[in-house]
């Protein structure tokens, strides 16, 4: 990625750096903040601090640059404090990295809550004229998909509803897991695993059909569709950061990340058109149809078709890496701390009754399992930074004025590793979630988001990660890599594991 950002700027990273530097145009400073007290004045945008425009170019693009902006979060907090400044490419952002400035931040967003452009998304839809889905969406139009899917997503009784849909593709995952294991039980790359599944989740909540990704062979299809999400996802960062002129001039990386789009909608169209096509079907037939399934719910809307394939597209794209990466970490570590193993599997088993397969009801019971999957949020949340842009006025933020539409980075990574916040915050530790004595602020580690803009797929994602962990552990014990390579994780737009994780599953 540095030689083709290199290539489209001159071939050096400093020519870049000053190139950028010249066509930046400057930041606005503010008047005073209303209200602001006399003795103590608020500052402006320009009194906040940040590195120079040239020497965080030179990180951001330099070599592994856009793979460690988590990394980037914690410096910057410990360099210049839980408010600083930066630019990425083009575009300003103010860094916002304590739990008390960054709920400041959300409760100030207004009835509807703006994240970050997601320019090089939208460019994209309005190329191929295809319309805005719950991502991309703002204003009225976000709000009223939003109502229409948090009825059945945001509900707890309406996640319960697809456990016995999940548990029979969890049931696939623990049989790939065997096929995949050598005679040691070792597994390589887990995470490739754990992709497949997430994706055959998400699509049989959306199609309520199967897809192959758990296959012994998977569809050619199937897989072009995960090749093409993680080619999008790594060409996010470099589209957004790039000016339309300059995507013309230069145009491999645009084109690249188009053709990737192009497939991700084309899957998701003929998905959605084959399950209509044999709904309609059964009705001319007479046949009385009651689909659970969320493309026939909205259907039934009268939602425009376009709309339906934007908002399932991305739908489909929000829940698989949410998946894979969470599961990763969560037996990455828990093959590192055998007596946590040994307690979680012993609370399953006490649940279950010597029953084999647990449903939602039984998983709401299991307090260690889900203060499980909270540490593993905190030390490696899937979207390590959120963003805000405020479109109508000025928002104060501790002592500074923050100018409207201006970028706001919630530095999530970089929270949920301070110390000040959580004491050991680099260690794993599930009981901090239950020991009472121990609070956090409630912004302190908020991996689904909060408010109008959290993750409306929370609960079928979580319902999903704790009824497959517990299946595995119940059929396996599960063990590090023998060779002992430590996992760190890198930024590709969201937060993933740096290099494979490879684990031994053991049968029990």
């Amino acid at each position: 990625m540095l030689q083709q950002v290199q290539r489209a700027t001159g071939r050096s990273a400093s020519l870049l750096a000053r190139w950028l530097e010249r066509c930046a145009a400057p930041c606005a400073a503010p008047c005073a903040a209303p209200g602001a007290s006399d003795q103590a004045p608020v500052k402006t945008l320009s009194n906040v601090p940040g590195p120079s425009f040239v020497g965080f170019a030179w990180k951001l693009f330099g070599r592994h640059g856009l793979s460690r902006l988590h990394e980037l979060q914690v410096e910057g907090l410990r360099r210049y404090g839980p408010i600083w400044k930066a630019r990425f490419g083009f575009l300003l952002t103010v860094h916002v990295s304590d739990p008390a400035l960054i709920e400041q931040v959300l409760r100030q967003e207004g009835r509807h809550p703006m994240r970050s452009d997601l320019s090089s998304w939208k460019d994209y839809r309005k190329l191929r004229g295809h319309h805005y889905g719950l991502l991309t969406a703002e204003g009225d139009e976000w709000q009223a998909v939003r109502s229409l899917l948090g009825k059945h997503m945001l509900r707890p009784k309406a996640a319960e509803a697809y456990d016995q849909t999940l548990n029979g593709v969890v049931g696939d995952l623990i049989a790939k897991l065997r096929l995949r294991r050598c005679p040691q039980g070792f597994v390589s790359d887990v995470a490739s695993e754990f992709y497949r599944f997430g994706l055959e989740g998400i699509s049989s909540v959306l199609f309520e059909s199967r897809i192959g990704c758990l296959d012994e062979v998977t569809p050619p299809e199937t897989e072009r569709f995960i090749q093409s999400i993680n080619t999008m996802f790594i060409k996010t960062l470099l589209t957004m950061a790039t000016p339309v002129w300059l995507r013309r001039l230069f145009p491999k990386n645009w084109n690249i990340f188009c053709e990737s789009w192009d497939f991700l909608f084309n899957f998701a169209q003929n998905h959605i058109d084959q399950r209509l096509t044999a709904e309609a079907e059964k009705v001319a037939r007479g046949e009385k149809v009651e689909g659970r399934y969320l493309t026939y719910f909205l259907s039934q809307t009268g939602m425009p078709m376009k709309s339906i394939y934007s908002n399932v597209t991305e739908l489909l794209l929000a829940g698989v890496d949410t998946i894979s990466s969470t599961m990763s970490w969560s037996l990455y570590e828990l093959s590192r701390h055998p007596e946590v193993q040994d307690l979680l599997r012993k609370e399953v088993l006490d649940g279950l009754g010597g029953r084999k397969i647990p449903t939602a009801a039984d998983v709401a019971r299991m307090p260690l399992l889900k203060a499980t999957v909270k540490e593993v949020l905190r030390l490696y949340p899937v979207i390590p930074a959120n963003a805000r842009v405020i479109p109508k006025r000025d928002i104060q933020v501790g002592d500074y004025l923050i100018p409207k539409k201006t970028l706001i980075t919630l530095c999530h990574f970089a929270t949920s590793r301070d110390p000040a916040v959580f004491p050991n915050p680099d260690q794993f530790q599930p009981q901090r979630w239950l020991n009472k004595d121990q609070t956090h602020h409630p912004y302190a580690s908020v991996p689904f988001g909060v408010g109008k803009r959290s993750c409306i797929g929370r609960r079928i994602a979580e319902l999903e990660l704790h009824l497959a962990l517990s299946r595995i552990l119940m059929e396996f014990e599960v063990k590090p890599d023998p060779e002992g390579i430590a996992v760190m994780p890198k930024t590709r737009t969201l937060l993933v594991p740096g290099n494979g994780i490879n684990l031994q599953f053991i049968e029990r």
